[in-house]
Protein backbone atom coordinates (compact mmCIF):
# COMPACT_ATOMS: atom_id res chain seq x y z
CA UNK A 1 0.00 0.00 0.00
CA UNK A 2 1.47 3.35 -0.74
CA UNK A 3 2.01 5.62 2.16
CA UNK A 4 2.17 9.49 1.84
CA UNK A 5 3.50 12.14 4.41
CA UNK A 6 1.35 13.81 6.51
CA UNK A 7 1.46 17.41 6.68
CA UNK A 8 4.23 18.83 7.69
CA UNK A 9 5.57 15.83 9.65
CA UNK A 10 7.92 13.31 8.52
CA UNK A 11 5.52 10.58 9.60
CA UNK A 12 4.30 8.20 6.45
CA UNK A 13 0.60 7.11 7.09
CA UNK A 14 -1.62 5.21 4.41
CA UNK A 15 -4.44 6.66 3.07
CA UNK A 16 -6.78 5.39 5.84
CA UNK A 17 -6.11 6.32 9.86
CA UNK A 18 -7.08 3.60 11.93
CA UNK A 19 -9.85 4.42 14.56
CA UNK A 20 -9.42 2.71 18.16
CA UNK A 21 -11.57 3.83 20.28
CA UNK A 22 -13.17 0.36 19.31
CA UNK A 23 -10.71 -1.26 21.87
CA UNK A 24 -11.62 -2.09 25.24
CA UNK A 25 -15.67 -2.15 24.49
CA UNK A 26 -16.78 -3.24 21.05
CA UNK A 27 -13.69 -5.44 20.95
CA UNK A 28 -12.01 -7.15 23.84
CA UNK A 29 -7.82 -7.19 23.88
CA UNK A 30 -8.33 -10.58 21.62
CA UNK A 31 -10.35 -9.51 19.16
CA UNK A 32 -8.36 -6.57 19.48
CA UNK A 33 -5.19 -8.25 19.05
CA UNK A 34 -6.73 -9.78 15.69
CA UNK A 35 -8.03 -7.05 14.27
CA UNK A 36 -4.41 -5.01 14.60
CA UNK A 37 -2.77 -8.05 12.88
CA UNK A 38 -5.12 -7.67 9.98
CA UNK A 39 -4.39 -3.88 9.75
CA UNK A 40 -0.69 -4.41 9.82
CA UNK A 41 -0.84 -7.56 7.16
CA UNK A 42 -3.37 -5.12 4.88
CA UNK A 43 -0.67 -2.15 5.29
CA UNK A 44 -2.13 0.10 7.66
CA UNK A 45 0.42 1.64 9.97
CA UNK A 46 -1.06 3.88 11.43
CA UNK A 47 -3.05 3.91 14.91
CA UNK A 48 -5.26 6.49 16.33
CA UNK A 49 -6.24 6.29 20.09
CA UNK A 50 -6.75 8.42 23.50
CA UNK A 51 -5.98 7.99 26.94
CA UNK A 52 -10.03 8.57 27.40
CA UNK A 53 -11.01 5.69 25.06
CA UNK A 54 -13.06 3.65 26.26
CA UNK A 55 -13.79 5.38 29.57
CA UNK A 56 -17.42 5.55 28.58
CA UNK A 57 -17.95 1.85 28.42
CA UNK A 58 -19.14 0.49 32.31
CA UNK A 59 -16.54 -0.68 34.09
CA UNK A 60 -13.51 1.40 32.46
CA UNK A 61 -11.49 4.14 33.69
CA UNK A 62 -10.11 5.26 30.52
CA UNK A 63 -6.88 4.08 29.17
CA UNK A 64 -7.98 0.34 27.92
CA UNK A 65 -7.47 1.14 24.51
CA UNK A 66 -3.61 2.52 24.86
CA UNK A 67 -3.16 -0.51 27.08
CA UNK A 68 -4.03 -3.08 24.32
CA UNK A 69 -2.17 -1.31 22.18
CA UNK A 70 0.77 -1.26 24.76
CA UNK A 71 0.25 -5.30 24.73
CA UNK A 72 -0.05 -6.05 21.40
CA UNK A 73 3.21 -4.09 20.19
CA UNK A 74 5.32 -5.69 22.49
CA UNK A 75 3.85 -9.21 21.90
CA UNK A 76 4.39 -8.79 18.53
CA UNK A 77 7.70 -6.49 18.55
CA UNK A 78 6.05 -3.85 15.56
CA UNK A 79 6.98 -0.58 17.16
CA UNK A 80 9.38 0.62 14.37
CA UNK A 81 6.42 0.20 11.99
CA UNK A 82 4.00 1.69 13.62
CA UNK A 83 2.69 5.33 14.14
CA UNK A 84 1.22 5.94 17.45
CA UNK A 85 -1.04 8.95 17.68
CA UNK A 86 -2.62 9.68 21.10
CA UNK A 87 -4.95 12.79 22.43
CA UNK A 88 -4.75 14.62 26.09
CA UNK A 89 -6.44 16.51 27.61
CA UNK A 90 -9.97 14.82 27.66
CA UNK A 91 -12.01 14.26 30.61
CA UNK A 92 -10.20 11.29 32.75
CA UNK A 93 -12.34 11.35 35.81
CA UNK A 94 -11.33 15.20 36.61
CA UNK A 95 -15.04 16.60 35.21
CA UNK A 96 -13.74 18.69 32.63
CA UNK A 97 -11.01 19.27 30.15
CA UNK A 98 -7.79 20.13 31.16
CA UNK A 99 -4.46 21.29 29.24
CA UNK A 100 -2.38 22.54 32.00
CA UNK A 101 1.40 22.02 32.04
CA UNK A 102 1.31 19.64 34.88
CA UNK A 103 -1.81 17.50 33.87
CA UNK A 104 -0.26 17.22 30.24
CA UNK A 105 3.33 15.85 31.59
CA UNK A 106 1.59 13.58 33.71
CA UNK A 107 -0.97 12.81 31.28
CA UNK A 108 1.61 11.87 28.49
CA UNK A 109 4.22 9.83 31.38
CA UNK A 110 0.91 7.48 32.09
CA UNK A 111 -0.15 7.10 28.39
CA UNK A 112 3.89 6.02 27.10
CA UNK A 113 3.48 3.50 30.17
CA UNK A 114 0.21 2.07 28.95
CA UNK A 115 1.25 2.12 25.40
CA UNK A 116 4.61 0.37 26.18
CA UNK A 117 6.83 2.99 24.02
CA UNK A 118 9.16 6.03 24.41
CA UNK A 119 7.59 7.86 22.32
CA UNK A 120 4.77 8.99 20.81
CA UNK A 121 4.86 9.77 17.19
CA UNK A 122 1.59 12.05 17.37
CA UNK A 123 0.14 13.76 20.34
CA UNK A 124 -3.18 15.86 20.01
CA UNK A 125 -4.42 18.19 22.28
CA UNK A 126 -8.19 16.39 22.43
CA UNK A 127 -10.38 19.20 23.38
CA UNK A 128 -9.79 23.09 24.40
CA UNK A 129 -9.56 24.13 27.84
CA UNK A 130 -9.93 27.56 28.16
CA UNK A 131 -8.49 28.23 31.35
CA UNK A 132 -5.20 27.53 30.58
CA UNK A 133 -3.56 29.88 28.95
CA UNK A 134 -2.38 28.79 24.96
CA UNK A 135 1.14 29.46 26.10
CA UNK A 136 1.57 27.11 29.00
CA UNK A 137 -0.08 24.00 27.06
CA UNK A 138 2.11 24.99 23.93
CA UNK A 139 5.19 24.84 26.90
CA UNK A 140 4.32 21.70 27.93
CA UNK A 141 4.64 20.49 24.61
CA UNK A 142 8.47 21.94 24.19
CA UNK A 143 8.96 20.05 27.37
CA UNK A 144 7.90 16.66 26.04
CA UNK A 145 9.59 17.48 22.49
CA UNK A 146 12.68 18.17 24.39
CA UNK A 147 12.61 15.24 26.28
CA UNK A 148 12.23 13.11 23.34
CA UNK A 149 8.64 11.55 24.38
CA UNK A 150 7.13 13.16 21.83
CA UNK A 151 7.63 13.53 18.18
CA UNK A 152 4.60 16.00 16.89
CA UNK A 153 1.70 17.71 18.46
CA UNK A 154 -1.82 18.29 16.68
CA UNK A 155 -4.93 19.40 18.03
CA UNK A 156 -8.66 18.17 17.71
CA UNK A 157 -11.85 20.01 18.85
CA UNK A 158 -10.52 23.63 18.47
CA UNK A 159 -12.21 26.34 16.65
CA UNK A 160 -10.95 28.29 14.08
CA UNK A 161 -9.82 31.32 15.81
CA UNK A 162 -8.26 29.43 18.81
CA UNK A 163 -6.43 26.77 15.79
CA UNK A 164 -5.18 29.68 14.59
CA UNK A 165 -4.21 31.69 17.97
CA UNK A 166 -2.41 28.81 18.93
CA UNK A 167 -0.61 28.73 15.81
CA UNK A 168 0.18 32.65 16.02
CA UNK A 169 1.89 32.01 19.40
CA UNK A 170 4.07 29.00 18.10
CA UNK A 171 5.53 31.35 15.98
CA UNK A 172 5.48 34.23 18.34
CA UNK A 173 7.77 32.34 20.94
CA UNK A 174 9.28 29.77 18.94
CA UNK A 175 6.82 27.05 20.53
CA UNK A 176 6.12 23.41 19.01
CA UNK A 177 3.37 24.00 16.04
CA UNK A 178 0.20 21.85 15.64
CA UNK A 179 1.23 20.18 12.65
CA UNK A 180 -2.34 18.00 12.04
CA UNK A 181 -5.67 18.43 13.18
CA UNK A 182 -8.40 16.01 13.36
CA UNK A 183 -12.28 17.61 12.86
CA UNK A 184 -15.56 15.71 12.42
CA UNK A 185 -15.81 15.54 9.07
CA UNK A 186 -17.65 13.18 6.31
CA UNK A 187 -20.09 13.38 3.91
CA UNK A 188 -23.03 13.86 6.22
CA UNK A 189 -20.90 16.38 8.57
CA UNK A 190 -19.66 18.98 5.85
CA UNK A 191 -20.32 22.44 7.11
CA UNK A 192 -18.70 22.73 10.35
CA UNK A 193 -15.58 21.95 8.80
CA UNK A 194 -15.51 23.96 5.49
CA UNK A 195 -16.71 26.82 7.20
CA UNK A 196 -14.82 27.08 9.95
CA UNK A 197 -11.33 25.50 10.39
CA UNK A 198 -10.78 24.01 7.43
CA UNK A 199 -9.90 27.37 5.63
CA UNK A 200 -6.85 27.62 8.93
CA UNK A 201 -5.10 23.91 8.25
CA UNK A 202 -5.66 24.98 4.11
CA UNK A 203 -3.49 28.16 5.20
CA UNK A 204 -1.01 26.56 7.58
CA UNK A 205 -0.39 23.63 5.49
CA UNK A 206 -1.55 21.10 8.74
CA UNK A 207 -2.43 17.52 7.72
CA UNK A 208 -6.29 16.75 8.20
CA UNK A 209 -7.04 13.34 9.70
CA UNK A 210 -11.00 13.20 9.86
CA UNK A 211 -13.43 11.17 12.63
CA UNK A 212 -16.52 9.76 12.26
CA UNK A 213 -15.64 9.62 8.39
CA UNK A 214 -18.61 7.28 8.44
CA UNK A 215 -20.79 9.07 10.79
CA UNK A 216 -20.80 6.63 13.67
CA UNK A 217 -21.85 3.87 11.22
CA UNK A 218 -24.70 5.62 9.05
CA UNK A 219 -22.37 6.17 6.03
CA UNK A 220 -21.70 2.56 5.77
CA UNK A 221 -25.57 2.18 4.91
CA UNK A 222 -26.89 -0.29 7.32
CA UNK A 223 -29.09 2.31 9.39
CA UNK A 224 -31.73 3.13 7.23
CA UNK A 225 -34.26 3.86 10.34
CA UNK A 226 -34.67 3.80 14.02
CA UNK A 227 -35.39 0.06 14.20
CA UNK A 228 -32.28 -0.64 12.51
CA UNK A 229 -30.22 0.71 15.32
CA UNK A 230 -32.40 -0.22 17.41
CA UNK A 231 -30.61 -2.87 20.37
CA UNK A 232 -26.96 -1.35 19.22
CA UNK A 233 -24.68 0.76 20.89
CA UNK A 234 -24.75 3.46 18.21
CA UNK A 235 -28.85 3.76 17.99
CA UNK A 236 -28.28 7.65 19.52
CA UNK A 237 -25.54 8.57 17.83
CA UNK A 238 -27.12 7.72 14.04
CA UNK A 239 -30.70 9.62 15.15
CA UNK A 240 -29.27 12.53 13.79
CA UNK A 241 -28.82 11.64 10.07
CA UNK A 242 -32.04 9.45 9.80
CA UNK A 243 -33.88 12.55 7.59
CA UNK A 244 -34.44 13.83 4.53
CA UNK A 245 -30.79 14.72 3.55
CA UNK A 246 -29.42 11.78 5.14
CA UNK A 247 -31.53 9.62 2.81
CA UNK A 248 -30.49 11.04 -0.32
CA UNK A 249 -26.95 10.81 1.12
CA UNK A 250 -27.72 6.58 1.12
CA UNK A 251 -29.47 6.52 -1.94
CA UNK A 252 -26.21 8.28 -4.09
CA UNK A 253 -23.98 6.21 -2.21
CA UNK A 254 -25.79 2.96 -2.91
CA UNK A 255 -26.08 4.32 -6.41
CA UNK A 256 -21.82 5.01 -6.80
CA UNK A 257 -21.26 1.73 -4.82
CA UNK A 258 -22.84 -0.06 -7.27
CA UNK A 259 -21.39 1.47 -10.29
CA UNK A 260 -17.90 0.47 -8.91
CA UNK A 261 -19.09 -3.03 -7.29
CA UNK A 262 -17.85 -1.99 -3.66
CA UNK A 263 -19.37 -1.10 -0.54
CA UNK A 264 -21.50 1.82 0.48
CA UNK A 265 -18.58 2.28 3.26
CA UNK A 266 -15.85 2.13 0.77
CA UNK A 267 -16.94 5.21 -1.48
CA UNK A 268 -17.83 7.37 1.59
CA UNK A 269 -14.23 6.66 2.37
CA UNK A 270 -13.03 7.31 -0.82
CA UNK A 271 -14.92 10.52 -1.31
CA UNK A 272 -13.04 11.77 1.78
CA UNK A 273 -9.69 10.16 0.42
CA UNK A 274 -10.36 12.47 -2.48
CA UNK A 275 -11.44 15.69 -0.91
CA UNK A 276 -8.26 18.02 -1.49
CA UNK A 277 -7.85 19.41 2.01
CA UNK A 278 -7.84 15.50 3.86
CA UNK A 279 -4.61 13.67 4.49
CA UNK A 280 -6.27 10.18 5.46
CA UNK A 281 -9.71 9.73 7.27
CA UNK A 282 -9.42 8.15 10.08
CA UNK A 283 -12.14 4.92 10.36
CA UNK A 284 -12.66 2.12 12.73
CA UNK A 285 -13.63 -2.01 11.99
CA UNK A 286 -14.67 -4.59 14.74
CA UNK A 287 -14.80 -7.27 12.03
CA UNK A 288 -12.88 -8.31 9.06
CA UNK A 289 -15.44 -7.34 6.21
CA UNK A 290 -15.18 -3.86 7.97
CA UNK A 291 -11.10 -4.17 7.16
CA UNK A 292 -12.30 -5.11 3.30
CA UNK A 293 -14.06 -1.68 2.74
CA UNK A 294 -10.90 0.18 3.63
CA UNK A 295 -9.45 -1.56 0.95
CA UNK A 296 -11.67 -1.05 -1.30
CA UNK A 297 -11.80 2.56 -0.57
CA UNK A 298 -8.10 2.73 -1.03
CA UNK A 299 -8.22 0.93 -4.18
CA UNK A 300 -11.39 2.84 -5.73
CA UNK A 301 -11.21 4.76 -8.98
CA UNK A 302 -14.04 7.93 -8.11
CA UNK A 303 -15.08 9.62 -11.42
CA UNK A 304 -15.43 13.41 -11.31
CA UNK A 305 -18.98 11.74 -11.96
CA UNK A 306 -19.02 10.33 -8.99
CA UNK A 307 -17.41 13.10 -6.87
CA UNK A 308 -19.94 15.79 -8.57
CA UNK A 309 -22.82 13.47 -7.55
CA UNK A 310 -21.80 13.18 -3.92
CA UNK A 311 -20.57 16.95 -3.74
CA UNK A 312 -24.20 17.99 -4.46
CA UNK A 313 -26.51 15.76 -2.61
CA UNK A 314 -23.95 16.23 0.80
CA UNK A 315 -24.25 19.87 -0.06
CA UNK A 316 -25.85 22.04 2.95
Amino acid sequence: MKLQQLGNTDLQIPPIVFGSNVFGWTLNEQESFEMLDLLLDAGFNTIDTADTYARWAEGNEGGESETIIGKWLSDRGVRDRVNIITKVGGDMGQGHTDLSEAYILQSAEDSLDRLQIEQIDLYLTHYDDETTPIKETLGAYQKLVDAGKVKYIGASNLSAERLSKSLELSRKHDLPRYEVFQPEYNLYDRQKFEEGVGAVCEEEGLGVIPYYALAAGFLSGKYRSEEDAEGRKRVGMVQKYLNDRGYRILHTLDEVAEKHGISQAAVALAWLINRPAVSAPIASATQKKHLDAFIEATEADLDEEDMRQLNEVSAY
